[in-house]
């Protein structure tokens, strides 16, 4: 097996690391970027250049039985051995044994002494405490005080307790890491795109319990028949030239819930839980992966260990405040496959919004304060305000209370920092309002304030600036005179007015424009009555003495 040049570079760093330090090392690959041939070459290095023993740990089956397949096909003349009750199996005696951990932690004296311990998704090591991991960990090294780990996960970090290494933790330091990003420009990794609304539901009353928002508060939040009804016609939208659609619920009676839905919708569906017995669960994956279901909705199964490269479809019908749930479940597209161009992922949880793109997700740890106020957006006249306020302290709205203003649509959030997304939506109402700068002096400059009703509580602003100038007012001149033949208005009341009284021809559509890590989004498109003495809008160019709508 050929090893890529940054798998080559992974394992130089690990014994690097393992020469000039006496603690233990992580590596950080991404999900789908080939941590098991890592795996592989080490232990097939340990065991033929330095007679060394070592052992594999997992949490899950699958796990194990990639690595297992792995070891086999990188070094035939490595006997490896499996020591796993879901697997049947009770290896005690290879110089490498791949182990589940719970099968495993008691084990210690049964399975002996060991050089090196490799474990696969490192990041389920817990923090502290008398853990499966620390158990067994302690009792092989009273066996081997030398004993060697090697960690290995797409997620160094946990959702209670930040990064998994450190001075007092089991792993200790990361000796390499690659990043989403630069494995997709290689072209190792597929692109993930986002799409749909901007809507996400209203988690503002969630409680929260050991870093995670409480389970059940979180199901009955998106379990709602309306919610339920209109984010499966959206998933059914925006996956029709999709191949396969993987769903993550947010709770076993919301996951049957979405399924049932899908199916009167006239789809196909597998739903996998955690008590679905082994055999339905292995048939309902043989049939997804083989393109005979298109839609197959879990709830906390298929997040690791998961190998289905033909997922082009990620529909997240859950909120998490884990940055490595979130990481684990769009990471399920970026495994690439014929004839897939990219990963389309449906947000509807907000996830993308609150943890930032996959490739920059924000980190914060216990107790630290970001530095400013939990913050949201009046839909009506934009202000951006303290999460906790009932009423608009600008404009009087009256926010609804949680769960009434959800619509089931997902966020439109970049899944990638500096991605570009333009969204068509047809535009159902139109509003006209004189705007001045928070703050600003009494004779400062004021701006009409378009508003576009895109949806239910969904709302696309922009700023024309007839009072000021330089480009801010060549590009007010522009936008009028391509809506109307009346003269342009000097000021942002007289614009208004005659907006008002029907001066201006009727905008159908608006393509909207979202920068993922740029805070506002923007109009670069309409669709217009046009009008053949309209003179058409030049492209949207930004200056330097452009005008700021906030």
């Amino acid at each position: 097996m050929q090893l890529r040049a940054y798998q080559q570079d992974a394992i130089a760093a690990v014994y690097r690391y393992l020469r000039e330090h006496d603690d233990n090392p992580c590596v950080v690959i991404p999900t789908a970027g080939g941590k098991t041939p890592i795996l592989a070459t080490i232990c097939k290095d340990a065991v033929l250049q330095w007679s060394g023993r070592v052992l594999v740990l997992a949490h899950v089956k699958e796990l194990l039985e990639q690595a297992a397949d792995k070891l086999s096909a990188v070094c035939p003349d490595v006997l490896v051995g499996v020591y796993s009750a879901g697997l049947g199996s009770r290896d005690t005696l290879a110089p490498v044994i791949v182990a589940g951990i719970q099968s495993a932690y008691k084990r210690a004296g049964e399975l002996g002494r060991f050089d090196l311990v490799i474990i696969d998704e490192a990041h389920m090591i817990p923090p502290d405490g008398d853990g499966m991991y620390r158990t067994l960990l302690a009792d092989l090294k009273s066996i081997n005080p030398h004993l060697r780990i090697i960690g290995l996960t797409a997620t160094p970090f946990r959702m209670s307790s930040g990064s998994i290494f450190g001075p007092e933790n089991i792993l200790n330091a990361i000796c390499y890491e690659i990043g989403v990003r630069e494995l997709i420009v290689q072209g190792y990794l597929c692109p993930l795109i986002s799409k749909a609304g901007r809507e996400k539901p209203d988690t503002e009353g969630l409680h929260v319990r050991g870093g995670e928002y409480i389970a059940s508060e979180v199901e009955a939040l998106m379990d709602e028949a309306r919610l339920v009804e209109s984010a499966c016609r959206e998933i059914l939208d925006y996956a029709k030239e999709r191949r396969a659609c993987l769903i993550f619920a947010s709770g076993v009676q919301h996951g049957k819930h979405v399924a049932e839905t899908l199916t009167r919708m006239g789809q196909r569906v597998a739903s996998v839980f955690g008590d679905t017995l082994d055999f339905e669960r292995e048939k309902m994956l043989a049939e997804f992966k083989a393109g005979k279901l298109k839609y197959l909705v879990n709830v906390n199964v298929l997040t690791t260990g998961f190998d289905a490269p033909m997922i082009d479809c990620v529909a997240l019908l859950r909120p998490t405040l884990s940055p490595g749930l979130y990481y684990q479940m769009v990471g399920r597209g970026f495994r690439l496959h014929p004839g897939k161009q990219n990963c389309l992922v449906l947000d509807f949880g907000g996830n993308v919004l609150r943890h930032g793109p996959v490739d920059a997700i924000r980190i914060r740890q216990p107790g630290a304060s970001t530095g400013e106020a939990p913050a949201k957006e009046c839909p009506k006249c934009h202000s951006v305000i303290a999460a906790g306020y009932a009423v608009c302290p600008d404009c009087g709205f009256e926010f609804p209370r949680r769960g009434s203003q959800h619509e089931a649509k997902a966020s439109s959030a970049g899944i990638l920092s500096g991605e570009v997304t333009e969204t068509r939506y047809a535009v159902q109402a139109v509003r006209f309002y004189v705007h001045a700068k928070r703050n600003a002096p009494p004779d400062a400059p004021r701006s009409m304030r378009v508003e576009y009703q895109l949806g239910w509580q969904h709302y696309q602003s922009e700023w024309i600036c007839f009072e000021h100038s330089g480009y801010a007012r060549q590009r007010a001149e522009s936008w009028w005179k391509r809506r109307t033949t009346e003269p342009v208005p000097k000021t942002a009341e007289e614009a208004v007015e005659l907006a008002e009284a029907g001066t201006l021809c009727a905008t159908h559509a608006v393509v909207v424009r979202s920068v993922s890590g740029e805070e506002f989004n923007r109009i670069v498109d309409y669709e217009l009555d046009e009008r053949a003495d309209c003179v058409p809008e030049p492209e949207y160019v930004p200056a330097d003495d452009d005008v700021a709508p906030f």
